[in-house]
């Protein structure tokens, strides 16, 4: 079995491409950039723009694992381009070259399209794979933690510093990188329980983790105990101006953010969950933060 896969150079393909190792899993796996050899992994350059390079990906392959998305843009228009273009043109050469499965990796804020072009974008590019005739799963991930992370590695570091500021009030799900990674693979053989079906994973706590639970269990892996403020959507934009006029194109804090960020109910839903004889969590939580926590510093992040 050979498995396409984009977005491998990521944070959740670099964790994926580790566990189709453990499993002996080929893959050829699409990349912008020059990369150094991997074993098991066949890079192919281009991107979700290139239909030779996408057709060179898909050709052949018993599964696409299409992980590669756009998650912060400076232009709203970045996340059509990214998410919905360059879906549509990977579904399409899936179609034409006869893939036999296809796992999409979406997100949460699909759930609440109205809230950000994030959600958005992600919720046309669902509709775009279900309406494909492909055999798919849909995964639509929590928050996403572990080592190679840099979307809430700014949380670890303010936690370190004592104070970690979290949105308003509310609740959310979390999910190791591993075991996401883990859920991606099981789910490739396909079958009656996952064709044709959206996932909402997590890390197996029921209902989630309040904010402030969730930012004491961040504190805890760096070994602090952090004051946490909530700040008000008023103030999550204003920070959200601040930061763009710091960081410009390279701010984290966008006004599109903080459209989902002020929700208060990222939980995934119980209904959704993947079926237990296929995958289940294995990473507690507090214990994945910790070990995080301990990888950012032996890289220097932290």
């Amino acid at each position: 079995m050979t498995i396409a896969v984009t977005g491998a150079t990521g944070f959740v393909g670099h964790a994926l491409l580790e566990e189709a190792a453990r499993a002996d899993l080929p893959i050829r796996a699409l990349t912008r950039r020059e990369q150094p050899p991997a074993s098991g992994v066949e890079w192919v350059h281009g991107d979700l723009g290139d239909r030779d390079a996408l057709a060179k990906l898909v050709a052949g392959a018993e599964a696409v694992i299409h992980v590669a998305g756009v998650v912060n843009a400076p232009e709203p228009d970045g996340f059509h381009l990214g998410n919905v273009e360059g879906t549509m043109k990977l579904v399409e050469q899936s179609v034409a070259e006869g893939v036999p499965r296809f796992v999409f990796v979406s997100s949460l804020a699909a759930r609440e399209p109205q809230l950000s072009r994030y959600g958005e974008s992600k919720r046309h590019a669902e509709r775009l794979v279900m309406a494909s005739g492909l055999d798919w799963s849909i995964v639509r991930p929590p928050a996403i933690y572990g080592p190679h992370d840099r979307e809430m590695l700014d949380m670890f570091r303010a936690a370190r510093w004592g104070v970690l500021p979290m949105p308003p009030p509310g609740r959310a799900s979390v999910i190791h990188v591993r075991d996401l990674a883990r859920l991606l693979l099981a789910l490739v053989p396909g079958g009656e329980e996952v064709t044709h079906k959206a996932f909402e994973p997590d890390d197996g706590r029921p209902g989630g983790w309040s904010h402030r639970d969730l930012a004491r269990a961040i504190g805890a892996a760096v070994g602090r105990r952090p004051w946490v403020p909530h700040l008000s959507k008023a103030a999550l934009e204003r920070l959200a101006k601040l930061d763009a006029t710091l960081r410009r194109n390279k701010a984290k804090l966008t006004p599109d953010r903080v459209g989902y960020m002020a929700h208060p109910d990222w939980v995934s839903s119980p209904k959704l969950h993947p079926p237990r004889q296929l995958w289940q969590p294995e990473i507690p939580t507090r214990t994945g933060m910790k070990a995080t926590a301990e990888w950012y510093r032996r890289q220097g992040w932290l």
